[in-house]
């Protein structure tokens, strides 16, 4: 497996939609989707290749004067569980801290509402982020919109 930084705005559209695609239990609802893919192209993404073909990839977005967020992540789920995640957050991480942040943040659905994203809080558990918020209403009633944080410093 090789990781990748990639530069080329075509590309790393190309990237997030092949691996979204194939990730309808998390993205599957279209304009979420299409936004993901249109803001990639102007954000810091790392792929994650397996020969030529790309499996994985981070995007990170500045939130804030001192804030980094995991704008979007994907890995196709026949490499799940194999490090790829792990690998491609440490990239992003690294990326975080050369440009000065102090905080990264990510969003995802809060804990106990669906088995899939379940596996996801306890993946950016287990990297160390930290619970910091729940927004019941940011994205809709049925996906409250759960915050974790980890200090970079």
């Amino acid at each position: 497996m090789e990781i990748q930084a990639i530069t080329d705005k075509q590309e790393k559209q190309h990237i997030v939609r092949s691996v979204l695609e194939a990730l309808p239990e998390w993205f599957g609802i279209e304009e979420s989707r299409e936004e993901y893919i249109r803001k990639s192209a102007g954000l810091p993404l790392f792929a994650a290749y397996d020969g030529e073909r790309p499996v994985g990839f981070i995007c990170l977005q500045q939130t804030g004067k001192d804030t980094a967020e995991i704008c979007v992540m994907g890995v196709l789920e026949k490499y799940h569980r194999h490090g790829i995640g792990r690998a491609l957050f440490a990239r992003a991480k690294d990326l975080a801290v050369q440009h000065g942040y102090s905080f990264l943040q990510v969003k995802t659905v809060q804990m106990g509402k669906y088995s899939d994203y379940d596996d996801t809080n306890r993946f950016y558990i287990s990297l160390g982020f930290k619970e910091f918020e729940v927004f019941p209403l940011l994205w809709d009633e049925q996906n409250p919109c759960q915050v974790y944080v980890m200090s970079l410093r």
